[in-house]
């Protein structure tokens, strides 16, 4: 996947949403594509130093918990990690960052902060885009 770009949109917080966005960004990643996700509204959970750490399963769904230990399946802190180390570029909304009342130091290391602008940039000529 040489020469591929996969623009994706992060814009829900849910644990649901995280497994999707990290295990489609590391899994494009790992085919040598360039990966950038844009992080708004409640996808800014994801990044978030604390709030990515617990991430609320839909009602309903608590089940899952147990099937995610059973089955070795990484936690949101260790694909935020390898993501980091995939050098996936994390661009966290300054528009939303600016109407929730956060900075960036509340956020995962690496991260961007930009607008709408600075993702469109990146995504003008991806190959992929994807919104969860």
């Amino acid at each position: 996947m040489a020469n591929t770009k996969v623009a994706i949109i992060a814009s829900n917080g849910g644990l649901f949403d995280a497994y999707k966005v990290f295990n489609i960004a590391s899994a494009a990643a790992a085919s040598d594509a360039e990966v950038g996700i844009f992080f708004t509204f409640e996808g800014l959970n994801l990044i978030h130093k604390e709030a990515h750490k617990n991430l609320p399963l839909p009602e309903g769904r608590e089940h899952f918990e147990e099937g995610f230990k059973q089955a070795n399946v990484p936690s949101i802190d260790e694909l935020v990690q390898v993501a980091q180390e995939m050098d996936i570029k994390m661009i966290g909304c300054q528009m939303t960052m600016d109407v929730m009342n956060l900075d960036k130091d509340q956020f995962i290391e690496g991260i961007e902060v930009g607008g709408a602008a600075t993702f469109i940039e990146f995504a003008k000529d991806a190959n992929i885009s994807l919104t969860f």
